[in-house]
């Protein structure tokens, strides 16, 4: 596997040049005192050393090796706690934490690059710290004082850890089947009882303490998804003075063999009595949860995006260098028996649709922070607009970036041929380590649902409108001739985005499957389009620099790649979301 790169020019173009990260946050007062240029280049390229040198290297051996499973006890593989270690001493853990807890509270456009670090370095490693951020988040927002010092403050320090604990075997999607109980004690602590499975780093021996974040039910509790609530549950219990205390009754039961990510630690986890504290408001665990699990759904699209970059630097190193025939149009190398394979236009159309979809994907994933840290930080109408921005973004942030990034990991495995079916090249890690992104967070499917039936039709379209807007102002204003060749085909994909949100509405109408046999086509129509109008706006800024600089002249040509054959996908997606329900439903279930 060729050694990892941080492609941090790009992420630079893209925060100073494209989305003039550094003036917004100067324009937001709470990040105007946390974080300027100077800042955030010196942890992206403090981060950029510690994802290439300490956990780029474990990626290949941790799959091999795994984790190892001992009557409760895991361990982790060889270099991971070492790797962990320093990745604490570099103060990573408490990047965008809050700052009265003793986080950094960098933004969400700088993190997000941190993630993607992690990611294409080692998605196992990543998720370790991953999903502790997450869950900092959620009880920095939700918990008491008194939980925040007492455990918020060791997860920002990297000495603890955190999960997420909701699914269990008869409930996933639909968490309002749960059945884990928790029963109130005359100290308002609860003991909680249940079982919990696919938990990410439930055990492991990377911290000296685990926070369980659990849902569990009152007995009295209201039925369904009303009636959850939401729990601390440390692995030990800590005394009042700081220290840990004795084991709580939680335990790892087994350990699952997975397709990929060998080595994160997915356990299920026993809660038998164990004791526990309330998050948030009885009975509204699950909103408490969300916060949590909508940063960890971006994160997980993130992955999709890190997995990409990695199998395209992969593909390109071995296009490179691999010869294989002669070009179509000539012999291109007389002094080599071959010519490489980037002479063959099927290899080069691999190449490029990763090319094109990886930063496509970063630029947008960047919008959507972006919009994130308006929604946090800002005021008034700006602020009104991002959160509606959040909300319409964050499920095609998880299922399109992760659709495009397991579709770049097979295209990467393509062009190495048989060395990317084989163990040895580490390309077919990638396949696999990526393929569970589209599944955990909410699968694919249900986010496509999430957009088109909650989103958009809960709004009764108003959130594509507030989407179809802002582009129809960037191309108004846009008046240079150069851009024509993107603003002309990005306005006729906003106005057909806003067209087809229309035309399933109207359908939806008379038949509510509309809604769920369109939705898988409908979010990857939105989020080409989406894609379309940041490469605009990676082409517009590229025409403005010196156009001797290479780095720029490639954002122009794979602008116009994009635009030439990625986008007319959305022709295809298009009829068939508009299709209609019957192919679907006509056929009776006996004759599947």
């Amino acid at each position: 596997m060729a050694d990892y790169q941080v492609p941090l020019r790009d992420m630079n173009f893209l925060l100073y040049d494209v989305f003039k990260a550094d003036q917004l946050w100067q324009s937001l007062p709470t990040l105007a005192e946390r974080v300027d240029k100077e800042t955030a280049e010196a942890i992206l390229q403090e981060c950029a050393k510690i994802a290439e040198q300490e956990i780029a290297p474990l990626s290949r051996n941790g799959d091999e090796v795994g984790v190892n499973f001992d009557n409760g006890k895991v361990t982790t593989a060889p270099g991971y706690k070492q790797a962990f270690d320093t990745y604490v001493e570099g103060g990573w853990t408490a990047l965008g934490g809050e700052p009265a807890f003793g986080g950094m509270g960098m933004p969400k456009m700088l993190t997000a690059f941190h993630e993607e670090m992690l990611c294409s370095a080692d998605i196992s490693f990543s998720l370790y710290p991953g999903l502790t951020a997450g869950a900092g988040l959620s009880l920095a927002k939700h918990g008491s004082d008194e939980l925040k010092e007492r455990y918020l403050t060791r997860m920002y320090t990297g000495e603890w850890s955190a999960t997420m604990c909701l699914t269990e075997a008869h409930a996933g999607t639909d968490l309002g089947m749960i059945r884990t109980k928790a029963i109130p004690q005359d100290d308002n602590s609860y003991l909680v009882t249940g079982t919990k499975i696919f938990i990410t780093a439930g055990e492991h021996d990377l911290t000296d303490n685990i926070v369980h974040l659990v849902l569990a039910k009152l007995p009295d509790a209201p039925a369904g998804p009303r009636g959850i609530s939401l729990f601390l549950v440390p692995k030990f219990h800590v005394n009042e003075d700081e220290s840990l205390g004795d084991r709580n009754q939680v335990s790892c039961g087994s350990i699952e063999h997975k397709m990929g990510i060998h080595a994160s630690a997915t356990c299920v986890m026993n809660f038998d009595g164990a004791k526990g504290y309330l998050v948030g408001e009885l009975n509204k665990g699950l909103a408490c949860m969300f916060t949590m699990m909508n940063f960890e759904r971006i994160g997980v699209g993130i992955q999709g995006i890190g997995a990409a970059v990695r199998s395209y630097q992969n593909a390109l190193e071995y296009a490179k260098d691999r010869t294989q025939s002669r070009s179509l149009s000539g012999v291109q190398s007389p002094d080599k028996e071959a010519d490489s394979l980037m002479v063959h236009g099927d290899v080069r159309r691999m190449l490029l649709n990763m090319k094109a979809m990886n930063e496509g994907s970063r630029a947008l994933s960047t919008y959507i922070a972006m919009q994130l840290d308006i929604a946090t930080y800002g005021d008034g109408e700006a602020q009104q607009k991002a959160e509606q921005l959040v909300a319409l973004m964050t499920p095609i942030a998880k299922a399109f970036f992760t659709d495009l990034g397991f579709e770049s990991a097979v295209a990467g495995q393509q062009v190495l041929g048989g060395h990317g079916y084989v163990r040895e090249w580490g390309q077919e890690q990638l396949v696999r380590d990526t393929r569970i992104a589209q599944i955990y967070e909410g699968t694919n499917g249900v986010q496509a649902m999430d957009l088109l039936a909650r989103k958009v039709a809960g709004s009764k379209g108003q959130l594509v409108k507030v989407f179809v807007e802002e582009v129809q102002q960037y191309i108004a204003k846009n008046t240079s001739e150069q851009m024509t060749e993107f603003l002309q085909p990005l306005a006729k994909a906003t106005t057909e985005l806003a067209q087809l949100s229309q035309d399933i509405l109207t359908l939806a109408q008379d038949n509510p499957e509309e809604l769920g046999c369109a939705a898988n086509d409908y979010l990857h129509v939105f989020g080409y389009t989406a894609m379309a109008f940041v490469w605009a706006k990676m082409a517009e800024v590229s025409f403005m620099q010196d156009q001797a600089s290479e780095f720029h002249q490639s954002k122009l040509h794979t602008a116009r790649y994009f635009y030439a054959r990625i986008l007319p996908r959305c022709q295809s997606l298009i009829a068939s979301a508009t299709a209609g329900s019957d192919a679907m439903f006509d056929m009776p279930e006996d004759l599947f």
